[in-house]
Parts: structure tokens; sequence; C-alpha cells
């Protein structure tokens, strides 16, 4: 198995709530900036996007590279190989500046496609995603527990089903904005969605 360089940023990063979904295949990490534009999602982690000239940090990992990670990342960051155009991410090799180090060494990272940036995503001056989440905790983190397994329970449920839920939980849900009532039964809203894929 050969390593491959992956800079990584947001909730994948070392100390995030998705690093253990890589931790295995990492082989080595080292902070590291890349240039880009970072902007702030409504559920409280990053995408960035290619250009700008913001120094955005991450860390630089050597991954075993396998085919099940490389498909594990495609997969989490919306992908697709074959039609790279309609994907919500695309992959690219770039430019990534390790600290301590003078030149610049290649790697992969995700950008996200600029026509799915959200409109209420807002820009990081200067880019550091870090201070954003630091001032303002993820909207996951601050979450009860009963509030993340609901939003698991029906992130995981067919259309079809019902998942029942009690009148504070429904309010305090609906407040969040993380959920939408379709009549005969709830579903998660966009930001819902988001939340979920954060969790699972």
């Amino acid at each position: 198995m050969t390593a491959k360089r992956f800079f990584i940023y947001g909730s994948l990063s070392e100390g995030m709530i998705h690093f253990s979904k890589i931790q295995n295949f990492v082989e080595s990490l080292a902070f590291a900036r890349i240039k880009a534009t970072a902007y702030r999602l409504k559920v409280g982690f990053p995408a960035l996007t290619k250009g700008g000239s913001d120094l955005v940090p991450g860390q630089l990992m050597e991954l075993k590279g396998s085919e099940l990670l490389k498909t594990l990342l495609d997969e989490f960051y919306g992908f697709n190989p074959l039609d790279p155009e309609q994907s919500l991410y695309s992959k690219e090799e770039v430019d990534v500046y390790v600290e301590g180090s003078s030149e610049p060494v290649k790697a992969y990272t995700y950008f996200l496609n600029p026509l799915k940036l959200p409109v209420n995503a807002a820009l990081i001056p200067g880019g550091d995603w870090k201070k954003s989440i630091e001032d303002q905790p993820a909207l996951t983190s601050k979450l009860t527990e009963k509030q993340m397994t609901y939003i698991q329970r029906l992130g995981r449920s067919t259309g079809r089903e019902i998942v029942p839920i009690d009148l504070a939980l429904y309010r305090e849900l609906m407040n969040l904005e993380l959920i939408v009532d379709k009549g005969r039964r709830l579903a998660l809203s966009k930001l819902g969605q988001e939340v979920f894929r954060h969790l699972a």
C-alpha cells in the first residue's frame, strides 16, 4: 500500500467529530495551510472554495492509499469521479505549505463546487475556520443526546416510516430548523440533513 497525501480540514481534522472515520489510515500528519477561500456553513463546519489568497489552516496527512479510503473520502465530500461537474465537491491537487518548511508539497484536497455554495454560508475572514469554531461552536456540539438520537433515527428512516416524537422535542427541533412537518410525517430539513451527515 502506498501512502497518499491529502490536505484535510474541518470535521475530518484531528480532534474533530469525523477524525475517527480516517484515523486508522493516517500514517503521519503535520499542520499546514493552502491558498483558498473559507466559508462557514450553517451547520458550523467550513467549506473551502478554490481561489483566493487566504492561507487556510488544516493538516497534511499521509494516508494509506486504499480503494476503500478513496471511496470513503469521495462519498463523505459528495464527489462523484464519473460526474465531477455535478458533484458537491471537486477533488484537486494543490500546493500545501507545511509549517516549518519553505517549499510547498503537492497533495489532494476537496473544494466545494461554487454553484453549490449555500446562500447562508458566511465568508470566514482570513480563512481561519478553527477560530470561527472556537468562537462559535458547530451546531452538532450544541445538541442534546435526545436531539441527536432523534435526528439519526429520522435520517436513517425510510420516507414512509413515522418516527414518533414528543411535543417538547418537536418544538426544539422546529426552532433549530432541523425538521420540517409534512403533515402526516416529519422529515429532516436541509440543515437537518447536513447535521445528520455530520453525526452519521
